[in-house]
């Protein structure tokens, strides 16, 4: 699988392509995408699970067994929990959201998907998302993954990156160059 070097040479990286490997290799990787995607989604939701993989004082064994708890309370696959598991016995749970995006990346890669972060300053309806992969399928010439970020401090409009393209269209952009062509 052709991974770009950014991806697996980062530390996020390297467990989501082994856990990617094994995924592919039991034909799990629909299913363990979902659920880091539900993870990654609870991590950013709940302070009580951000604490649980930040906090430096915690021992190994107290963040595995509050690991299983999340795990077996969400109903993960195996080999998902498994993963967290070793993420806590590495000192890693920090990197779960870096695990999470980056399998992702693998997956959308392996069904010929190219993924597109799309940040904005409010959520996109299920409408607009698919319009706008629609749009960003004829430009780029593949299916398009969305991975979409709010950010209020946009204002309005929104940026798009596809690997090292950007497209910004962003107010707050567009004030920006705006005061600096006042500026003179």
């Amino acid at each position: 699988m052709g991974n770009s070097g950014g991806i697996s040479a980062s530390l996020g990286g390297r467990y989501a392509a082994a856990l990617f490997a094994l995924a592919s290799e039991q034909k799990k990787v629909p299913g363990v995408e979902t659920e880091l995607s539900k993870l990654k989604t609870a991590l950013a939701e709940s302070p009580d699970l951000k604490s649980l993989t930040t906090n430096p004082v915690l021992s190994r064994a107290d963040a595995k067994r509050a690991i299983a708890a999340v795990a077996k309370s969400m109903k993960l696959d195996a080999l998902t929990a498994n993963t967290l598991g070793v993420l806590a016995h590495n000192r890693r749970l920090d990197q779960l959201s870096a695990v999470a995006n980056a399998f992702a990346i693998m997956a959308a890669t392996s069904r010929g998907e190219v993924t597109a972060e799309v940040t904005t300053a409010r959520a996109l309806t299920a409408t607009q998302s698919k319009a706008l992969a629609a749009q960003l399928k004829a430009r780029v010439g593949s299916d398009v993954a969305i991975n979409a970020k709010i950010d209020p401090a946009l204002l309005g409009g929104m940026t798009v990156q596809i690997g090292s393209q950007v497209i910004d269209n962003s107010i707050k952009t567009r004030l920006y160059s705006l005061a600096n062509v006042m500026k003179g």
